[in-house]
């Protein structure tokens, strides 16, 4: 929302939403703010004390959350966050003297919460709010690491905190001093004080405003992978930990699948999954689905490290505009440990019709297809959140933001697809064809990009995979030649292609179903170690390359177009996340078939 207060500013000071009248004139006996007209999510307030832009209020007896949008003298326009009904003009207003901030403490992991961090409750196929307190009861043990009267600098370690992941306690970016009290190692609930540092109360609880990017002493290069465990992705388009990505698809291509398969398998610390505008069925299955799932890096719940934050589609539409910044202060929180975060929004085509009509409610001047004009601005303001980072505390976390994106018919011209794509480090284009054939992830070679690929070449080097630039340029040049010759087999058909060429579309299709497709409902395939997708990629070119040299040496086409290649192609669903030697095998005797022919 930072670019959207250029915008209801830049109207002036006569900026009001259409069909208001004139501001009424302050009444001498006012002593407290008032409800003047409601519209919907929008409410028009009479405030004789001043308010701020972008302030949180309470809405009559009921305290309806909203936040200040719009000033006109001693009038002011409010967004709401939960649903009006009941309010009348004359309600009670309570001005927070803050911006819209939201609780933070090591009891967000493993929890589900709506667009403002309020705990929800599931039922079924429904998503309920609960109370609005802290999550849970728990308790959380604490083992302090200064004593007392150590000096302190913002970010510095005061403790650790025992979680599914290493948590700490910092210093809050605002002090330093000296220690003045720090609390003896034991169990302890969030709310409990922990430490005083220079008179100031420290514990595990702490707010902080949701469109401000905590500090950070400075941003640093994106240079290590971020290994999804899907092959397509990290053979062709790989992100670095601190970059961006989208992932543009029409409907039914499999845009929640790839993000949900990501979410379970990714080597990051903590999973931020943000169901921003989505079916309330399909965020009830999520969650579910992570409840049940058993972490492969730490063997307990996946959920224990995860936080969700659900704003499904029948929720209040100005709390959907909220959520993807409240999933980014979530996410800055636990970088700001040290910890690799990421964040996944799906979708922010649902953010972007939330801002399309909450400027249609104020009268905004529409730009294209009736989007806002800032709402480049506010993307840019949301993937600039994503980076890698030397913390206030010298450790180094990252936050890496996986966005996707819903183009209605598939157009990726329409503004949501066509701003973001200028904004990200990575493209992973869904292609509808492929899906309908069942391939899956569907992820476009030929439309897709990924710009951390050259940094992370040196990466994988230094990792002792020198061979993973070769590899991945191969692979890449063989899709897009079988894809060349595929306009040509439709309209003259495989036969009438010379010999070379006919190997060139084989390989397109061994590749295609040896290596990049993968099986979500596969133990075997759901997740694939780089060790294991090496071992793919290398059979497949060295079956490959075998083929080439047949025809080259006379072999009819057709005689290495008949060997069945089933064992190469299998091979991915037969060997285990982590085995090599069963696609060896299978590499292997593939080869043997081929000696054969003639």
């Amino acid at each position: 929302m930072g670019a959207a207060v250029t915008t209801r500013r830049g109207h002036g000071a006569d900026a009001r939403p259409p069909g208001t009248g004139p501001a009424p004139s302050r009444r001498d006996d006012a002593s407290h703010a008032r409800v003047l007209r409601v519209a919907g999510p929008l409410v028009e307030i009479v405030c004789p004390a001043s308010v701020a832009m972008h302030e949180l209020v309470t809405l009559g007896s009921a305290e309806v959350p909203g936040e200040v949008v719009a000033i006109q003298g001693d009038t002011a326009t409010v967004q709401a966050y939960e649903y009006t009904g009941g309010l009348a003009p004359g309600h009670p207003v309570q001005p927070q003297r803050r911006p819209l901030s939201v609780r933070l403490a090591p009891d967000l992991l493993g929890g589900v919460f709506d667009g403002l961090l309020r705990p929800l409750a599931g039922a079924g196929d429904f998503l309920m709010s609960g109370p609005n307190t802290a999550p849970d009861g728990r308790t959380w043990p604490f083992t302090p690491r200064v004593a007392e009267g150590a000096q302190v600098s913002a970010g510095d370690i005061l403790g650790e905190i025992g979680a599914s992941v290493p948590l700490r306690l910092l210093v809050p970016p605002d002090l330093s001093g000296t220690v003045n009290r720090i609390t003896a190692a034991g169990d302890h609930r969030p709310e409990t004080v922990l430490a005083v540092v220079d008179g100031h109360e420290v514990g595990m609880v702490r707010f902080w405003p949701v469109r401000r990017p905590r500090p950070v002493a400075a941003r640093l290069a994106a240079e290590l992978p971020l290994h999804t465990g899907q092959r397509a992705v990290d053979l062709l388009f790989p992100v670095a930990h601190g970059s961006t990505v989208a992932v543009p698809g029409g409907f039914g291509t499999g845009k929640t699948m790839l993000l949900q398969q990501i979410a379970k398998w990714c080597d990051a610390d903590v999973i931020v999954y943000v169901g921003c505008g989505e079916r309330g069925n399909e965020m009830a299955d999520v969650i579910a689905e992570l409840a049940e799932l058993t972490d492969p890096r730490t063997g307990g719940r996946l959920a224990d490290r995860t936080v969700t934050i659900a704003n499904t589609s029948n929720m209040p539409m100005m709390a959907r505009e909220a959520s993807v910044h409240t999933g980014a202060t979530v996410a800055e929180y636990f970088r700001d440990m040290g910890l690799d975060v990421v964040l996944i929004a799906d979708s922010t085509s649902r953010w972007a019709e939330a801002l399309r009509e909450f400027a249609s409610r104020m009268g905004e001047l529409p730009a294209e297809e009736g989007y806002p004009a800032g709402l480049a601005s506010q993307l840019a303001a949301f993937y600039e959140r994503a980076a890698t980072v030397r913390t206030l505390g010298g450790a180094t976390g990252s936050v890496t933001v996986i966005g996707a994106v819903s183009p209605p018919g598939g157009d990726r011209t329409e503004p949501v697809t066509a701003h973001t794509e200028r904004f990200v480090r990575c493209l992973w284009s869904l292609d509808r064809d492929l899906a309908y054939a069942r391939h899956y992830p569907a992820v476009s070679w030929a439309d897709s990009f990924s710009r951390d690929a050259a940094t992370l070449t040196a990466s994988q080097a230094r990792a002792g995979d020198p061979e993973w630039a070769e590899r991945r340029g191969r692979v890449a040049h063989l899709l897009a030649e079988a894809d060349r010759l595929a306009g040509l087999v439709e309209l003259v058909g495989i036969t009438a292609l010379p010999p070379r060429e006919r190997i060139s579309v084989l390989a397109g299709r061994l590749l295609r179903e040896a290596v990049i497709q993968q099986n979500a409902l596969s133990p075997a395939d759901a997740y694939s170690t780089p060790e294991k997708t090496a071992a793919l990629v290398e059979a497949a070119l060295t079956v490959i390359d075998r083929c080439v040299e047949l025809v080259g040496s006379g072999v009819p086409a057709d005689a290495v177009e008949a060997v069945d290649f089933t064992p190469l192609q299998r091979a991915r669903e037969v060997a285990g996340p982590a085995e090599t030697a069963p696609v060896a095998a299978a590499r292997d005797t593939v080869l043997d078939r081929l000696k054969g022919v003639t």
